[in-house]
């Protein structure tokens, strides 16, 4: 299976046609569909269910594409680190983190380094705490930010002095709007929208979760997200409240009201520790550490 027919198989997979396809990768139609049945024929699998005008991918092309994009990327990732100028300082540094105001940070230091090292290129990548473990642990991520709490015991990291306050993001027009704080029991029986995290499946002891107590069973979820600005289009529209960290929803009818007792994270930028960091990545961990 070689890399060249990986990337033949992501653009037919995203393109929907082997025309369209094929006129990107500069290539005739015969020989891209050639290049394609030949892959099947290797894995053993039908990828395509081949229509008139348009192909889309079976259920085996499926798992195929998610594994074939992180292998294009890994690879491509690996390619720019090994072409750089020895003798300049250049590359690329991944990063992947959760929303919080605490990314402003990073954006510091992003743009501390550029004006020094203008060759240095940047790569951020936005999802939850596990999509970016996941991203990290396969290599596609240099480096994570993640929200407090979460096993370090796999990672070098440093902590970042700032913490991101929790509390309720509701509509402006509710009557819990009305309270400077929201406690515990202001959550039962409403419906929540939060994190996936929060979902029994995720939970784990610890301080976030001590904040609910016994109310952590009684706790009416009715949504989950993964990024807060899908959550405040529920809240909009009068799906439930959404569990969330202050100051990341601009939203003119939507408010935040803080948890009381007051309910903090802090934050760490993650590394793998077997992980051989790059001159750009080195640069970036050395500003990180001040």
């Amino acid at each position: 299976m070689e890399l060249r027919v990986l990337k033949y198989f992501l653009a037919v997979a995203q393109s929907g046609s082997i025309t369209k396809a094929a006129n990107v990768l500069h290539l005739t139609q015969p020989t891209l569909s050639r290049q394609l049945m030949d892959l099947e024929l290797e894995l053993g699998h039908k990828l395509f269910v081949r229509g008139k005008h348009s192909i889309s991918l079976t259920q085996e092309g499926l798992v195929l594409k998610a594994r074939a994009q992180e292998i294009v990327e890994l690879a491509d990732k690996t390619y720019s680190e090994f072409k750089n100028d020895k003798n300049s300082v250049s590359g690329d540094v991944y990063i992947g983190g959760g929303e919080s105001e605490s990314i402003f940070h990073i954006a510091e230091i992003i743009r501390e380094i550029q004006q020094e090292y203008p060759q240095i290129k940047f790569h951020m990548y936005s999802g939850n705490g596990e999509d970016v473990v996941e991203k990290l642990d396969k290599g596609l991520l240099d480096f994570g930010v993640l929200i407090q709490p979460i096993d370090l015991s796999k990672y070098n990291s440093v902590s970042l002095n700032s913490k991101d306050t929790w509390g309720l993001i509701l509509r402006k027009d509710d009557k819990l709007a009305q309270k400077k704080f929201v406690t515990v029991k202001d959550l039962e029986n409403i419906p929540l929208i939060a994190s996936r995290q929060l979902s029994k499946k995720y939970l784990v002891q610890n301080d976030f979760t001590k904040w609910f107590g016994e109310y952590i069973d009684k706790l009416n979820i009715v949504a989950t997200y993964n990024l807060i600005y899908n959550a405040s289009v529920m809240v909009e529209s009068k799906i439930g409240y959404a569990i969330g960290l202050d100051k990341l929803v601009s939203n003119k009818n939507l408010c935040f009201r803080p948890f009381y007792p007051k309910l903090e994270s802090a934050l760490d930028v993650v590394w793998k520790k077997e992980q051989v960091l790059t001159k750009a990545s080195r640069i970036f961990l050395e500003k990180l550490k001040g």
